[in-house]
């Protein structure tokens, strides 16, 4: 019992860390969308992956047109 005790110990201590470095995350993006200049990198950052991401499925698509021509 002790030894599983001693083991529940430490995930419930790995489990605090990572709360807490979550939280100092969470804090310092939320001090940072204070800055414009850090939003509009942001933004800026998201809109790319939806452009890549749209990229994307308009190859495969042209791919499975190319596919069903043949």
């Amino acid at each position: 019992m002790k030894e599983s005790a001693k083991a529940q110990h430490e995930v419930d201590k790995a489990n605090f860390a990572a709360a807490k470095a979550e939280s100092k995350a969470q804090w310092a993006e939320a001090k940072a969308m204070a800055d414009p200049a850090y939003t509009k990198q942001k933004m800026q950052l998201q809109r790319e992956e939806q452009i890549a991401a749209a990229q994307k499925r308009m190859d495969h698509a042209q791919k499975r047109m190319d596919h069903a021509k043949k």
